[in-house]
């Protein structure tokens, strides 16, 4: 029964992050990890296929095995939370631009103490 909710949700996620390629405000590797995830629980062989693919394969492995994120993956992801931020400090009434600023600087906060892969 919950095997093809999760397939349909890693298909989805897989999408999403495809999409991030090419959005730059819309991230790749996340959804790439919540497909794997989702694809572990609904298609092991999808999931195979994931990990085998050149490009994909080694962050889900480096995030599996240590939490590790790729260096690269670090900076642009605080790049565009800055980038996020600073929109919403100069778009948002008064008092609500903190809200994406504080979300920004703890979720950038735990992206730089994770492991570099």
């Amino acid at each position: 029964m919950r095997k093809p909710i999760y397939l349909t949700a890693g298909a989805l996620s897989l999408v999403l992050g495809f999409a991030g390629i090419f959005l730059p405000l819309l991230p790749t590797t996340p959804f790439v990890l919540l497909a794997a995830f989702c694809f572990a629980r609904g298609n092991p062989a999808w999931e195979a296929r994931l990990l085998a693919h050149p490009r994909f394969g080694p962050s889900i492995r480096a995030w599996r095995e240590r939490g590790a994120i790729p260096a690269q993956g670090k900076r642009l992801a605080v790049l565009m939370m800055l980038v996020s931020a600073l929109g919403g400090w100069f778009l948002l009434p008064p008092g609500w631009h903190m809200v994406p600023a504080g979300f920004c600087a703890v979720v950038g906060a735990w992206v730089l103490t994770r492991p570099s892969a």
